[in-house]
């Protein structure tokens, strides 16, 4: 028999069942030993953490300072070279799910236990265990396994908190481009401008998938149809985005659409160079897109040299399509 197993509709139910036990023999394996922060807990992090948050909690700032529980990950993390710490074993279950053709990962979830609050200057410690690999499971995105890691985080060998991560290693669902997504959740109001024609972009491989649930439907619905819709309750006329199924301003449940003019500016934005991925073609901007309706979205930036976007530059949407299924919103530059 051969050492791969082959993940999908139709595999040998025998087969399927040995390929899981040799997972379930990784859960109690440690996934990182000996890890060590590449920092020790400092002011710096921890204002930069709380200005991207729009955290102004007085406990975070001055003498006696202490650093947001949230922040727990954050002091653990290697860097763009990795987690130097990583065991074989933990190796070894990631390969053997590639093997299987569930190359692409998703991060599902995350949950955290706070023991003591880590102060400036902390030198942390961490230790992390595969807690759990999940029976096969299909999803939207498509059929693989669910891997949860425990790691234990330690400040001068004390326990500080704990980090509980999940993530789904799975086998990409080839979508039927026929199939339609139910309507959106609030009729938009109409709009009458003749929107820019998406323009398909060829790349080796396809681009991820965005994930869709009965929250955002509607929002991608509109994107099919070349609109941007934004949320706006139906109680405070807040607007919101991303879509969400309450207002976070008054708590009504209550909303309607409207479709965005498609002008903005540049509010922050990064030049994304690595990792290169196949479907993607770095060096290329990401900007935060304040629109002129009041809420920011997370899209390229084009149409302009990635050297040249800039804080407070203008935009204007388009559509653009990257195959036969996927069009996305993005911002082309406009140049003073």
């Amino acid at each position: 028999m051969s050492g791969k197993a082959v993940v999908g509709k139709g595999q040998n139910p025998a087969l399927d069942e040995e390929f899981g036990a040799r997972l379930k023999a990784y859960e109690g394996r440690p996934a990182v030993m000996d890890g060590r922060g590449r920092d020790p807990v400092n002011e710096p992090m921890i204002r930069h953490w709380c200005e991207a948050m729009g955290d102004t909690n007085s406990a975070y700032v001055g003498p006696g300072a202490i650093a947001p529980p949230t922040m727990l990950q954050v002091w653990t993390m290697g860097g763009l070279s990795g987690q130097t710490a990583r065991t074989e074993a933990f190796d070894e279950l990631l390969s053997l799910l590639d093997d299987a053709g569930c190359t692409a990962v998703v991060a599902t979830d995350c949950e955290q236990e706070y023991v003591r609050c880590l102060r400036p200057g902390d030198e942390v410690t961490f230790d992390a265990v595969i807690e759990s690999v999940s029976d096969r499971k299909t999803t939207k995105l498509g059929t693989g396994y669910f891997v949860t890691t425990r790691m234990d985080v330690r400040a001068d060998g004390d326990l500080v908190g704990t980090h509980r991560f999940r993530i789904l290693k799975y086998a990409p669902a080839r979508r039927d481009p026929s199939a339609r997504r139910g309507p959106p959740s609030a009729e938009p109001e109409p709009r009458t401008e003749p929107r820019t024609e998406p323009r398909t972009e060829p790349h080796a491989e396809r681009r991820p998938r965005p994930v869709v649930n009965r929250d955002n439907a509607g929002f991608w619905e509109g994107v099919a149809r070349h609109r941007l819709l934004i949320q706006r309750c139906a109680g405070c006329r807040t607007p919101r985005f991303p879509w969400l199924p309450g207002c976070n301003a008054c708590g009504s449940m209550k909303w309607h659409t409207v479709e965005a003019a498609g002008e903005g500016t540049v509010y922050s934005y990064v030049v994304m160079h690595h990792p290169p991925f196949a479907a993607f073609d770095p060096p290329y901007a990401v900007g935060l897109i304040e629109l002129a309706e009041g809420v920011r979205i997370i899209s390229d930036v084009v149409g302009v040299p990635y050297g040249e976007v800039r804080i407070g530059m203008p935009v204007r949407l388009e559509f653009r399509r990257y195959d036969e299924e996927l069009v996305l919103p993005v911002f082309r530059g406009v140049r003073e």
